[in-house]
């Protein structure tokens, strides 16, 4: 499958990076992602894109290159494609109004973003969106699958693609980023780098 040059060039950066994070998670990550460690409790999440659309990862949980610290995944998305909500949950905090981007620090708080607060007190979080393309308002009620944005290249980015991430609380104040597992066409996983992933509805 074609792979554009945007794509190779983040393939070569992250492959030459020097450094990943200690976190104790990542290391669980990479067994679930392997799939040496079994996980049949957690929830299932709907890829942040419409169903039957394909698209690709990136950087996937604590990569090399600006995930090191991270459990995020980066989705590969023209500007303009329609984002999804994860699962159902109420709107928190939007931003809306950036219409900077690029690959410099001074662009960070120009990124465009929704963070989504779920049942579970669990967050998840869409940015780099496009500028004035986000669909919802804070206190928004927002359903597992519908479109609540369109990815974009604001804030501190590359290239145009979806940053998506979740935090679970630990009752004490503290946030804790997580990996999670989606429904793909592939069967239910923890996303991979490097690998195009089809949605499919999830089962739950």
């Amino acid at each position: 499958m074609y792979i554009s040059k945007t794509i190779a060039a983040i393939l070569l950066l992250t492959l030459i990076g020097c450094s990943v994070s200690n976190n104790p998670v990542r290391k669980e990550l990479k067994l679930l992602q392997k799939g040496k460690l079994k996980d049949d409790t957690s929830f299932i999440y709907h890829l942040p894109y419409e169903e039957n659309k394909t698209r690709f990862v990136v950087q996937g949980y604590f990569s090399r290159y600006t995930h090191k610290h991270r459990a995020a995944l980066d989705f590969k998305m023209k500007s303009g494609t329609k984002i999804c909500a994860v699962r159902d949950g109420v709107v928190i905090r939007i931003k809306a109004d950036g219409k900077r981007g690029g690959g410099n620090a001074k662009y960070r708080t120009d990124g465009n973003y929704i963070v989504i607060q779920h049942s579970d007190s669990s967050r998840s979080g869409y940015w780099h969106l496009r500028h004035e393309a986000i669909f919802v308002k804070v206190g928004d009620q927002v359903k597992q699958g519908q479109v609540i944005g369109l990815s974009g290249k604001t804030g501190y980015t590359y290239f145009p693609h979806l940053h998506f991430i979740v935090w679970r609380s630990d009752g004490k104040g503290q946030w804790a980023q997580i990996g999670t597992r989606f429904q793909t066409n592939k069967g239910i996983l923890y996303l991979r780098p490097f690998r195009f992933y089809r949605n499919k509805k999830p089962t739950n």
